[in-house]
């Protein structure tokens, strides 16, 4: 009896001992291996401009005149600029369509959330400055038209075009 439990004890040794040899070589033969690659993510230079409102409209009428003064004008500020750039020392820019516009059309940018606000602008083809210092930003401001027309130049109608342009400071 004792040799039979010699060799049952055996043969359980034995046993695990195989066991424990082939999970360790099943373990071995299930790593394939590794590998790798690059991930590489570019960011262009964005940037975006929004106007809220489509379309202005400043009328002078007489509501908007004081007797005896030459000169008339009306206010609108209805509209907001928004933008966004990932550029830095970048500026927002203004000009018009109209190259002989026959009233005065001036431009201000009210509470910039980011960057300052250049000084009031009379709009002609040329860009001016209207937002200085954005750099790497989202902002916005509202908008401040400003209609002039003196009583001399009588009535009509200038229809501008307006462009923002975000560019280099």
């Amino acid at each position: 009896m004792k040799n039979h439990l010699h060799i049952v004890v055996n043969r359980v040794w034995k046993t695990a001992a195989m066991a424990v040899l082939l999970m360790n070589g099943t373990a071995r033969a299930q790593v394939y291996g590794t590998g790798g690659h690059t991930v590489t993510m570019q960011v262009s230079v964005i940037t975006s401009v929004r106007v809220t409102v489509g379309s202005v409209n400043l009328n002078i009428s007489s509501a908007n005149v004081v007797a005896g003064q030459n000169q008339m004008s009306v206010t609108d500020q209805s509209t907001s600029l928004l933008w966004g750039t990932n550029s830095s020392l970048r500026k927002v820019s203004v000009s018009t369509s109209l190259a002989a516009p026959k009233f005065t059309l001036k431009l201000l940018a009210l509470n910039p959330t980011v960057g300052n606000a250049a000084p009031q602008v009379t709009l002609s083809t040329s860009a001016q400055d209207l937002l200085l210092n954005i750099g790497r930003s989202s902002g916005s401001c509202t908008l401040l038209y400003t209609g002039i027309a003196l009583a001399s130049q009588g009535t009509g109608n200038d229809v501008h075009v307006i462009t923002f342009t975000v560019a280099a400071q």
